[in-house]
């Protein structure tokens, strides 16, 4: 990767990786585009306003700035996605096509990400493997399905370099979540530090699968910079680095803060997604072709998001 167009950099990941690649690649060669302004991201490098679904002013930001590798992380996620399955659908998949038809007339390589939620109540729960069945419950697990899919047509009838992981849920210190299922581990870090106490939206024997996000950006660009000639799958490679219930990340915040309290308002929706979800998955592909080892644990991780959402509060950020 050379010349880096980000689209949907507004967004959780994309707001954190593209600050991530400038540090790597250089300001000027990582170029952020979304559907709104970004102050944060217009001031540090180039900026564009894109909407994903605009193919000719897509385009023309692929050519003005000769890109050679795009991460099209423009979704609705999954909680939000079930209110408006079609526009999940038109959003997602057209994104999607988009990219992918894009990335076909230029040349580019092509990152697109999929999820734990491609997978479906029929997957096997716990060391759900790299190959196996995936009947997702959820507009947005369809979405992304579609996307490996396609990914992998793309690649072999056209020769696009399509590369993809399955993310786990992602916690960060920096962005705020915006709609998935698992939203409630990153919440649970903010309300016990702003309020001493949190309500939790999905049942306490739930588990899911989730990685930190400094580990989640490691991933994106160890897996664009992999050798090809290693890479026996491509779209989509499980990634995993730990996997929790409500009571464990509750537990692990409690032994850093004794007074805090957590009880429970189940949300049906969030729930019945949870549950149709894997609570492990099988990464050993990821690690055995291109090297894939996460650096975060939920005890490190608990202790660098009390800290940072901490000095926040000292600031009055939050």
């Amino acid at each position: 990767m050379k010349r880096i167009l980000i689209v949907g950099a507004g967004g959780q990941i994309g707001s954190e990786l593209t600050v991530y690649l400038r540090n790597i690649y250089g300001d000027t060669n990582v170029v952020a585009a979304d559907v709104r302004e970004c102050k944060a991201l217009s001031e540090t490098g180039p900026f564009e306003v894109l909407n994903a679904l605009d193919v000719p002013a897509y385009a023309a930001i692929v050519s003005k700035y000769r890109i050679d590798a795009i991460f099209n992380l423009v979704a609705l996620l999954s909680a939000t996605g079930e209110k408006d399955p079609n526009r999940a659908w038109e959003i997602n998949i057209g994104a999607l096509i988009n990219s992918l038809e894009i990335a076909r007339r230029f040349g580019c390589a092509l990152f697109t990400p999929s999820s734990i939620g491609a997978f479906g109540p029929n997957s096997p729960k716990d060391g759900t493997p790299q190959d196996t069945i995936m009947r997702p419950t959820t507009v947005y697990g369809v979405c992304k399905v579609t996307g490996e899919l396609l990914s992998d047509y793309y690649h072999t009838r056209f020769g696009v370099d399509t590369r993809s992981v399955r993310f786990p849920g992602i916690i960060s210190n920096v962005t705020l979540p915006g709609g998935g299922t698992t939203d409630y581990a990153v919440e649970i870090y903010y309300e016990a530090v702003k309020n001493g106490r949190f309500t939790c939206p999905i049942s306490h024997d739930v588990f899911m699968d989730m990685i930190y996000m400094p580990d989640a950006l490691k991933a994106c660009v160890e897996l664009m910079e992999a050798d090809p000639s290693r890479l026996i799958h491509r779209n989509s490679f499980n990634i995993a680095s730990m996997s929790f219930s409500p009571e464990i990340i509750y537990a692990a915040i409690k032994e850093q803060m004794p007074s805090f309290t957590m009880d429970y308002n189940v949300d049906p929706v969030k729930e019945a997604i949870a549950e149709s979800w894997p609570n492990r998955l099988d990464d050993t592909c990821a690690r055995e072709e291109w090297g894939w080892k996460p650096a975060w644990d939920l005890k490190l991780m608990t202790t660098d998001m009390l800290r940072i959402i901490s000095e926040k509060k000292e600031k009055g950020l939050i």
